[in-house]
């Protein structure tokens, strides 16, 4: 049985549905995501004068004594207002009305529905039942477009555009035809679709790969990380905004939630751990915090869950006056101090049954030394039980570790092979050392075009120190993309930008001589 028909996006997705944010393998095309600029109506606007006002445009009333019910004649077609037939008009004044209804909307006159959608299926042979449709009700898509006779924004439904004549650049306006132009060329595409940089320029399936990865980067996923007691959650420790950044990185805001780290990358054959996608992290980098991060974990003590494992034992947290606390590493509270370094078998926390006159010390179990990042006392439901329940926040450090998964920004993802000693990382000859060492092999039958262009937009936006703007369909045939970040290197001091800015690395071989290699990075 044939599955491709169903993931396909027809002409009616364009603009509400993203053609690229889509998981690869079995859900492909049929877990899809809403465009940027897409919106779902929520509300019902009021209707009840729209008949009036068609009536008033040209439409003839369904109860007038010259319509005939049920005549499906060729010479008139039907109106139909959610779903409800409110009159009927000739084919000719049923696309005088659509103009003269969807002017009114496009100039908020009439008190016609921002949001109604205005349908006109003409008579034609074969396709859907010709009449004129209009839709206000609440569940459906719409999105913004320049209506051109009127020079205003108009949200459009799927249903509707597809009759409609929609240019997306004004090279393809057609005088006399085209009535409607998009606002922007990735409107098509959704929020995350559009933070990939130079997108154009890359095979379609890695800007899928990288709307995944781009979800599961580790960031800054909340600024309330001193208040949330969530069951796991990741942070990076030193994250930074990206010097080469699309339109959207600023519009969204995502500087305010960092994720990533900008990298001085070599692209070069090296070693021989980096082949196959992985990749070779300079262990100097590493050491001063590069990719540094950390899991935040929550483990609940809650004594009344132990008490009933104990037959309703009476407990409280604490330590009995006498005990040795400071052989456990226990507070009197019966807690380790705030920062305390826990490893599997330390003490964890401690409570005392009142009934037995006794005190027992739970032990850290993890495989994964810990610290002791915050206590958090819980009250019961009325407030003035007393303390049973707390939560002890843990924070884990996740460096990266040999095994770890990187990815660009473009769909280019591997595994972090080797920590190489700086002292056999290639360099220059001003002293740069790469954080990382990317083969070369990983261009060619991945076509990521785009991670190249960012590469030489990053070395320029690192010599004249600037952002770079990485938004898709900006360069042409006319103005390309190498010739202008070319031009930005020479000015930046680097005069070989003919094979993207190469420089001369040296690298030590055998502990004996240096051998010049000529990369690019």
């Amino acid at each position: 049985m044939r599955t491709t028909s169903v993931r396909k996006l027809l002409p009616e997705a364009w603009g509400f549905l993203c053609p690229v944010h889509t998981p690869d393998g079995t859900p492909c095309g049929l877990l899809n995501h809403l465009a940027a600029a897409c919106r779902v109506v929520t509300s019902t606007p009021p209707t009840v004068h729209l008949p009036k006002l068609l009536v008033s445009l040209g439409m003839t009333p369904l109860g007038a004594p010259t319509v005939a019910v049920g005549d499906t004649g060729s010479s008139s077609v039907s109106v139909l207002l959610d779903g409800r037939v409110v009159g009927e008009v000739s084919q000719a004044q049923a696309a005088e009305i659509a103009i003269k209804l969807r002017t009114l909307k496009a100039l908020g006159k009439e008190k016609v529905p921002s949001t109604l959608e205005i349908g006109l299926v003409p008579v034609l042979t074969g396709g859907q039942y010709p009449g004129l449709f209009l839709m206000s009700g609440p569940a459906r898509m719409v999105r913004p477009v320049l209506n051109l006779s009127t020079n205003t924004t108009e949200m459009i439904g799927s249903f509707e555009q597809v009759y409609m004549d929609i240019a997306v650049v004004p090279e393809e306006a057609i005088k006399d035809a085209t009535t409607h132009m998009e606002l922007d060329e990735k409107a098509m595409l959704s929020a995350i679709a559009q933070l990939t940089p130079y997108s154009d320029f890359n095979q379609s399936p890695r800007n899928m790969y990288q709307c995944q990865m781009g979800k599961q980067t580790m960031g800054t996923p909340a600024h309330s990380l001193p208040y949330r007691m969530d069951h796991k959650l990741y942070k990076l420790q030193t994250p930074q905004v990206p010097m080469v950044r699309p339109y959207a990185h600023d519009h969204l805001k995502i500087d305010n939630y960092p994720h990533g780290t900008n990298a001085v990358i070599c692209v070069i054959s090296y070693t021989g751990y980096d082949m196959e996608d992985a990749m070779i992290l300079n262990k100097a980098s590493y050491e001063r915090g590069f990719a540094h991060a950390s899991v935040y974990k929550t483990e609940l003590i809650d004594l009344q869950s132990i008490s009933k494992d104990r037959g309703g034992a009476n407990l409280q947290f604490g330590v009995l006056p006498g005990d040795n606390t400071a052989k456990t590493g226990l507070e009197g509270n019966g807690f380790p101090p705030i920062g305390a370094y826990l490893q599997e078998g330390d003490a964890f926390y401690s409570y005392v049954d009142l009934d037995a006159g006794v005190s027992k010390v739970s032990y850290y179990k993890s495989i994964e030394p810990a610290y002791l990042e915050q206590i958090k006392l819980l009250g019961d439901e009325s407030g003035e039980g007393r303390l049973q329940r707390v939560f002890l926040k843990l924070r884990v450090n996740r460096n990266p570790i040999i095994g770890d998964k990187f990815a660009s920004r473009h769909g280019q993802k591997g595994i972090c092979s080797q920590k190489w000693p700086v002292e056999n990382m290639p360099f220059t000859e001003s002293g740069m050392v790469p954080d990382i060492i990317f083969n070369p092999h990983g261009y060619p039958s991945r076509m990521t075009i785009g991670m190249m262009i960012e590469t030489m937009a990053g070395k320029s936006a690192a010599l004249h120190g600037l952002c770079h703007d990485a938004t898709p369909f900006t360069f042409s045939e006319d103005n390309s993309a190498v010739d202008y970040f070319g031009r930005l290197l020479k000015k930046g001091f680097c005069s070989n930008y003919v094979i993207l800015c190469a420089s001369i690395l040296y690298l030590l071989h055998n502990e004996t001589k240096f051998v010049q290699v000529e990369v690019t990075h």
